[in-house]
């Protein structure tokens, strides 16, 4: 989907605690700004493109996030929701689902209390979850790569999910936060998709807007 103009819902609000997080400002918050469903599917009508985005924090926290999917999608819109697939679909309308389950490399090892690092620990990878996703949906599968340790992490996850995922739908990210840092990085990653058959996702937004909110 990279390239395309989409509209961004982010919802506040998350079960989890990613070090690397770069939306802190909505995700280690419980509330957001109240909107009706309504006045959403109104602001996202005011755009020219049929592309949407559910994101986070993560999204399946947020009330009533079932009714606005149903919603867009019947407005005509291509709704991709990004979840960390740590909370079952239930049901919930969506024209492609991208799974971002959390490596090792997501877990905190300073800046937050030890409570916060041990339930982010055991709440990170929901394996059933992730099964009921890749079952009903269209799915992606993408994944943060910090070192060349994540390869073997997540082709181990793939092993243990028993579904015939093709290696297109796996996407990795390098980490980083500057284009710099990006480059840098996604040299080896960019070397593992080509030895595995799997999609390199760039930061198009880092590069055109910087890291910064509001872009």
């Amino acid at each position: 989907m990279t390239g395309l103009p989409s509209v961004f819902i982010r919802t506040a609000g998350c079960n989890l605690c990613c070090r690397w997080c770069d939306s802190s400002y909505a995700s280690r918050q419980t509330r957001g700004y109240e909107r009706t469903v309504e006045s959403l599917v109104q602001e996202v009508e005011l755009y020219p493109t049929r592309f949407c985005v559910i994101t986070g924090g993560e999204p399946l926290l947020a009330d009533d996030i079932h009714a606005l999917a149903e919603r867009l999608v019947a407005c005509g819109r291509h709704l991709t929701i990004e979840t960390a697939a740590t909370l079952a679909p239930n049901g919930i309308a969506c024209t492609l689902a991208s799974l971002s389950p959390k490596l090792a490399n997501s877990t905190p090892k300073t800046g937050v209390a030890d409570a916060v690092r041990h339930r982010h620990e055991e709440q990170r990878l929901q394996p059933d979850v992730l099964r009921e996703w890749i079952d009903h949906y269209d799915y992606q599968l993408k994944f943060v790569v910090c070192s060349s340790s994540d390869v073997e992490e997540i082709l181990a996850l793939l092993r243990k999910l028993e579904r015939n995922i093709p290696p297109e739908q796996v996407l990795l990210m390098p980490e980083g936060v500057d284009s710099a840092s990006l480059t840098n990085a996604g040299e080896s990653v960019i070397a593992v998709c080509k030895e595995y058959g799997f999609r390199f996702c760039d930061r198009l937004h880092i590069r055109l807007y910087g890291n910064r909110r509001g872009a």
